[in-house]
């Protein structure tokens, strides 16, 4: 229950903000954190909604930003509306959300964590490249494409794995208020049409970014007038050509991936 004081002076707005794209690449968490902080100080904001359309990303990163979102929650309304793509990441942060929408065609799910990396150690043999690697310690270049993992180093990559899933379990069964162990029956890493995510309470509505407005200035108290609000552009994006600019994210994309060993929600 919300209840919010209010001011005939102030001009209260639901603050709507767009996370489309990969989490860690088109969604950067340092920039959005600063604009959920904002929102959560700002009297004039008395709600927030989420719009979302993305596949997830890095795990760092969807829990910093599902912990950016549960400090708004914990002071105004939070409505998270799933439009296209709702899944791993991202459907972690919606669970900061005090209620999930999500459009009838759209897809939910994939709780569950990956980690990829490339093994090239053959074909730099081929090429006849050799890497020589001093270390700290033995466990200092674990994930290396240059060479296979060690059997031990495979058991400590997945004991890592376990604890981010269980972290995710905990998180969607705290968000969705289920039980842990019906959160495990569909914690497979497989998506779900809305409808059915609704019958598996993942969701709680099907609608639009219309409803979640209403629905969001209703639980506050306040008129339904958005205010949609975007991280600020640099002058370097803003005089790039569209075709520069997906360069770029494509970029920023591979970087990310091979930075977190493509460990991922």
């Amino acid at each position: 229950m919300f209840v919010l004081q209010a001011n005939p002076t102030i001009l209260h707005r639901v603050a709507v903000v767009e996370l489309f794209g990969t989490i860690g690449g088109q969604i950067k968490s340092n920039q959005y954190e600063h604009i959920f902080t904002n929102i959560a100080k700002n009297d004039r904001m008395r709600a927030l909604v989420l719009d979302i359309d993305s596949p997830g990303g890095g795990v760092s990163a969807s829990d910093y930003l599902y912990r950016s979102v549960l400090k708004v929650a914990e002071r105004k309304p939070v409505i998270a509306c799933i439009r296209g793509l709702g899944a791993s990441g991202a459907y972690y942060i919606s669970c900061a959300a005090n209620k999930i929408i999500a459009t009838p065609g759209a897809i939910i799910g994939s709780i569950g964590v990956i980690s990829v990396r490339p093994a090239l150690q053959e074909l730099l043999e081929r090429i006849g490249v050799g890497v020589v690697v001093n270390k700290s310690g033995p466990y200092k270049d674990m994930g290396a494409f240059w060479r296979e993992a060690t059997d031990e180093e495979q058991g400590k990559m997945q004991e890592l794995i376990d604890e981010s899933y269980d972290t995710f379990v905990s998180i969607v069964a705290k968000g969705r208020n289920m039980d842990e162990a019906k959160v495990r029956e569909v914690a497979t890493g497989e998506v779900f049409w809305a409808t059915k995510a609704k019958e598996l309470d993942l969701i709680d509505e099907l609608g639009d970014l219309e409803m979640a407005i209403e629905m969001a200035a209703d639980m506050a108290g306040a008129p339904p007038k958005p205010v949609f609000i975007r991280p600020r552009r640099g002058l370097r994006q803003m005089l790039m050509n569209p075709a520069s600019a997906l360069a770029e994210s494509l970029a920023d994309e591979i970087e990310t991936r091979i930075r977190l060993g493509f460990t991922r929600y």
